[in-house]
């Protein structure tokens, strides 16, 4: 067993400490990363804070996870010591069901493995996240990361940017679109930067004008706030699609209002109660309402090849491990733009 130095949750109400822990020695399809990076994302908020139910302690959060590969096992052959190598939010799935075939493992109903706070397929083992120093996982979940682009600012990609990325590419986003984006946070200021790559006509919904010159700045040709109904009223019937990135309850209708016939909103927040959506909404336009979670092993090797392609990535704020549970007041928040990075040399 290889000993691993990181942070943790210990608790649902206590502060992340310092916290020591194994990992198995890399198998013959295992790839070893030093961790340099990891984002911080909302859902390590959550779960250090049991919000869902599901949290076992101790708990090390992160998966936005970018290393460098240190050891790799004898039948890898995607990676080798010294690459620059990315793990997302799965180390592990059944491999065999349909899900998993189609190279959409995120959505695997018979043994998805989260990154951290799931189980290893012995059903007993906790994962750990990247809040730590090295972790061991199967080569088929390490994706590779483009040279050309800064790791520390790649680290968010790992879930924020393919989780935005993921329904952009799914409903062929492009060209002589008008595409929304609710929400300018983690997950949309990456919504925005990749549907401007796309070639689409970018329009930015947050509740105030107080991130207006950053989404001009990010990409959006047009910025509404939300919370003017003169300006929601302008955009009625004039988009073609809908990125709601908003975790709080909202109004998702009078977002459906803003579609053109046959428009798809697709939500990627999390809000914690069900959203309440009216009929009308959807039957007098044929609209559609969906959702999307993450994505699959290729797509994410394919959003990160986009990204080294156009010099895409998140906008970030670095910060010492020793300042996470600040960063976590802050993210709590809303105070960060656009995404928090832990510097893991700082754990030394």
């Amino acid at each position: 067993m290889i000993p691993v130095r990181g942070y943790a949750a210990q608790d649902a109400r206590s502060p992340l400490t310092p916290f020591q822990f194994e990992r198995r020695e890399p198998g013959p399809r295992d790839v070893q990363l030093e961790i340099l990076y990891c984002g911080v994302c909302h859902t390590d908020l959550h779960m250090a804070h049991n919000d869902w139910g599901v949290s076992p302690y101790p708990l090390v959060p992160g998966h936005e996870i970018v290393g460098r590969v240190v050891r790799v096992g004898r039948d890898v052959t995607k990676l080798k010591t010294g690459d620059l190598a990315g793990v997302g939010t799965m180390v592990d799935s059944c491999r065999t069901c349909e899900d998993c075939k189609d190279g959409l493992e995120q959505y695997c109903k018979v043994s998805g493995v989260l990154t951290y706070g799931g189980r290893e397929k012995d059903g007993k083992t906790v994962t750990q996240g990247g809040y730590s120093e090295t972790v061991v996982v199967d080569e088929h979940f390490v994706l590779k990361v483009p040279a050309n682009l800064d790791p520390a600012a790649v680290a968010p990609l790992l879930c924020a940017g393919i989780t935005t990325y993921s329904p952009l590419r799914h409903w062929k986003v492009g060209p002589g679109m008008r595409v929304g984006v609710v929400g300018l946070g983690g997950l949309g200021h990456m919504g925005v930067k990749f549907a401007r790559a796309l070639g689409a006509h970018v329009v930015v919904f947050s509740h105030t004008d107080r991130k207006k010159q950053d989404a001009f700045r990010l990409g959006a040709h047009e910025v509404v706030v939300s919370s003017k109904p003169e300006e929601m009223a302008a955009q009625v019937g004039k988009l073609d699609f809908i990125l709601d990135t908003v975790s709080a309850n909202h109004d998702v209708n009078a977002y459906l209002e803003l579609l053109r016939r046959d428009g798809h909103l697709v939500l990627v927040g999390f809000p914690a109660r069900p959203l309440e959506v009216t009929a009308v909404s959807l039957l007098s336009r044929r609209a559609s309402f969906s959702g999307s979670g993450s994505g699959g092993l290729p797509e994410t090797q394919a959003m990160l090849d986009f990204c080294g392609e156009h010099g895409i990535v998140s906008d970030i704020e670095l910060i010492p491990i020793q300042d996470i549970n600040d960063a976590f007041e802050r993210l709590h928040r809303g105070d960060v733009k656009y995404r928090f990075v832990i510097d893991m040399k700082s754990l030394t």
